[in-house]
């Protein structure tokens, strides 16, 4: 079989290209024998106010070795688009990247692909894609045994797991006192339960693949606005449950560090995306560089930390100097 691009492809010169052109469409040809199959690309916000709702990722249709467990592997209204024809080399590295609809989690997609990943892209609603090396699934991530049933998708389409980013998030701006129960249960279910189940199952099937080398690495994503906060945006509930993203990370990174399994996370300030779409003289105000950040600052961060074997349980500040101080 032809073989993606490995990631020792993509440093230097070739990485300051695809960080250039992450936003292309891409398209591989499938692998020798194999016929290309449909699946569902992603275009979504990692911070979605509550309108906008939580992100998700869903399973395949029919029998399922169970792998992961935690949940059944198919629930009602689960949905997947893809071809059991169609599968990446063993040797082929998988990210599973779930708020990937649109925005940063869709510039995600892009750029791991770019860097020779199959992906699971996981949201509530994801558009169709030729690419074959591309799988979109569509899970509610507040679901109990939703990252069971992505992860377990993931292992039946490509076998592995090597890369999962929480880029999922809700961010709601209100006063304290504001947030209803309903608030709480959203936020909560995206931001934590989201990243738990998808996380829990994923580091699982990478431990699984430690005789045969192992290793992994868990994204986070995060706010500066954990570490800074501001009057003029009270986010308790953004800075409860991104801050616990930020705690577990060093847990995590080092109860696995063992295992060759890395965890981080990057803490981002107002980055410019459709949910962001303008720069106000207020969200330019909050980032001491005097401007908002752009979507390939973020991809540049992540992909970074993709390629560096020797960081981990790092908090990664892109945010213009806003946690830095004013």
């Amino acid at each position: 079989m032809r073989r993606p691009r490995r990631r020792a492809d993509v440093t230097g010169n070739n990485l300051a290209r695809i960080l250039n052109s992450y936003t292309d469409d891409v398209k591989p040809p499938p692998p020798t024998g194999a016929a290309p199959a449909r699946a569902e690309t992603a275009r979504r916000e990692i911070f979605t106010d509550a309108r906008a709702r939580s992100a998700c990722a869903r399973t395949p249709r029919g029998s399922h070795k169970r792998l992961i467990g935690h949940a059944d592997p198919l629930d009602a209204g689960d949905d997947v688009t893809m071809s059991s024809e169609t599968a990446a080399s063993p040797h082929t590295k998988v990210a599973i990247i779930t708020g990937a609809s649109g925005g940063i989690g869709a510039a995600l997609v892009t750029a791991y692909r770019r860097l020779g990943y199959a992906v699971v892209a996981t949201d509530r609603s994801i558009g169709d894609s030729a690419d074959p090396y591309t799988l979109a699934a569509r899970v509610d991530l507040t679901d109990p045994g939703a990252g069971a049933r992505i992860v377990q998708t993931a292992m039946d389409r490509f076998g592995r797991v090597d890369t999962v980013v929480n880029s999922a998030g809700i961010y709601l701006e209100k006063p304290f006192t504001q947030y209803t129960d309903e608030d709480f249960d959203l936020i909560v279910g995206v931001n934590l339960r989201g990243f738990f189940t998808v996380s829990r199952s994923a580091v699982g099937a990478m431990l699984a693949r430690r005789n045969a080398g192992g290793g992994g690495h868990v994204v986070n994503i995060s706010t500066s606005l954990v570490d800074h906060a501001r009057t003029q945006a009270p986010s308790a509930l953004a800075s409860l449950t991104k801050g616990g993203l930020n705690a577990v990370t060093r847990s995590l990174a080092i109860e696995y560090a063992a295992h060759g399994i890395r965890v981080n996370t990057v803490s981002l300030g107002v980055i410019r995306t459709p949910m962001n779409p303008d720069a106000t003289p207020e969200l330019i105000a909050r980032h001491p560089l005097g401007r908002m950040g752009e979507v390939g600052d973020v991809i540049g961060a992540v992909t970074y930390l993709e390629t560096a074997p020797f960081v981990t349980g790092e908090v990664l500040h892109v945010d213009g100097g806003q946690s830095a101080g004013h």
